[in-house]
């Protein structure tokens, strides 16, 4: 197994070995932010677009990047490259940065800033190939005025304890609601919901991030022959769906099977989730840059 590595402070050392300061504002109040990259066939799965987003959430924070995009994006690829695995997930975090105690982000020196690159896995074979059991969580996310999920922000907590939910309730995972009712998205994942040749997904508006992968399947539906739309949905829009399924950089594309115990479908992957799986893949693998050529290949 490929030891997960760490950029920080200039270099790249085991992350068992890297280490932040614990008066950093990241660690003590969640005040910062973060992007999840796929590797994919050695790949990385448009970075381009995750570190508009990384830049346009520290605009939005009041946070200055700490390098340049194109120092980012050296940074990223660098860390990958010494990671050496064809298949991997890479966390690029930009802090608020050190600073005394007491929530002032004024008060921070600098902004820090790490990369991680390892192994993530949130589903197992078995959770892929028959779908995922998810519950209604009883926590909501909150309105956009409160705190707008389109920036991805350091704070989790509420995924947190919506997949902490699921867990002790024997589900795999959680939808959250928003405070008007309306499915926001599940813990670290966009939803879906197909009916007929419809495939509906929450708004930004209803409080889901807008998902690099989100955006990708959205594409991919639209070119296998899909009417793409985005709506607010209820619980009933799953329950009466043909088939539904989650996406992210750590999920994929992944099936539901079932809501609050009620079947959704067949209870199984379905046609149209299996095809946008098989085409996310194929599109991950052939975009962005080889980082990491294949056993054999030329060089």
């Amino acid at each position: 197994m490929n030891v997960m590595k760490t950029w920080i402070d200039g270099r790249i050392v085991d992350a068992k070995d890297a280490t932040v300061n614990v008066t950093d504002h990241g660690l003590l109040y969640g005040d910062g932010i973060f992007e999840g990259i796929r590797v994919a066939a050695g790949r990385l799965f448009r970075i381009d677009r995750h570190l508009a987003r990384l830049e346009a959430g520290a605009k939005a924070l009041g946070i200055a990047l700490p390098r340049p995009i194109e120092g980012l994006r050296a940074i990223v690829e660098e860390t990958a490259r010494a990671h050496a695995a064809r298949e991997a997930y890479v966390r690029l975090v930009v802090t608020r940065g050190v600073g005394p105690l007491g929530v002032d982000p004024t008060t921070c020196e600098r902004p820090g800033l790490f990369c991680i690159v390892g192994s993530i896995r949130l589903f197992d074979d078995e959770q892929r190939r028959r779908g995922l059991e998810l519950i209604t969580s009883s926590h909501r996310r909150p309105d956009a005025d409160a705190l707008d999920m389109r920036i991805k922000s350091l704070n989790y907590l509420g995924s947190a304890l919506a997949k902490l939910e699921a867990r002790q309730r024997g589900a795999d995972d959680a939808l959250l609601l928003n405070a008007r009712g309306h499915v926001a998205e599940a813990s670290v994942a966009n939803v879906f919901a197909l009916r007929g040749d419809v495939l509906a997904t929450p708004p930004a508006t209803d409080g889901c991030l807008e998902g690099i992968n989100r955006a990708a399947v959205m594409e991919l539906a639209r070119s296998i022959g899909l009417t793409v739309v985005e709506r607010s949905l209820g619980r009933l829009d799953f329950f009466a769906a043909d088939e539904a399924f989650l996406t992210g950089t750590g999920a994929g594309v992944i099936a539901m099977r079932s809501l609050d115990g009620r079947t959704i479908g067949r209870g199984e992957r379905g046609p149209v989730t299996a095809r946008l799986t098989a085409l996310h893949r194929q599109l991950a693998e052939r975009e962005g840059v080889e980082l990491i050529a294949a056993p054999g290949a030329p060089t």
